[in-house]
């Protein structure tokens, strides 16, 4: 075997012990738990209260639309922080303009993403 095979050795150790602990957890809990179901056990709990009415209430799709967006620009953004951060060590380098080309090739997608929300009123509220 190689030397490149002798180094993933503890990740599939990790792994393998991962997928174990989880699936003896599963099995026992199945093999040990209770199997009876009446009526009263499958009733849901809402803090002692009795249930009213259906519990899936529909949400308009704007809510889940921005949350969305929100969650795709918050990790484009945080993307620039490691940029900043080391933006004289960029400076520094021997091709300088290669880091700064790159970046902003990065955020001129990032604003053609944002300047399309904006023309097609994602985030305008009805």
């Amino acid at each position: 075997m190689s030397d490149t095979f002798y180094e993933y050795i503890p990740i599939i150790l990790q792994l393998l012990v991962a997928l174990g602990f989880v699936t003896i957890t599963i099995l026992s809990s199945w093999i040990l738990g209770p199997k009876v179901k009446t009526k009263h056990k499958l009733d849901p709990f809402e803090s002692g209260l009795t249930p009213v009415g259906n519990a899936r209430v529909q949400f308009s799709i704007k809510y889940f639309l921005v949350a969305t967006l929100f969650v795709l620009f918050d990790v484009e953004v945080i993307f620039f922080y490691p940029w900043a951060v080391n933006f004289n060590h960029f400076a520094e380098a021997a091709n300088k303009w290669d880091g700064f080309m790159k970046m902003l090739l990065f955020m001129t997608s990032f604003l053609i993403g944002f300047i399309y929300i904006i023309k097609k009123k994602a985030l305008d509220w009805e």
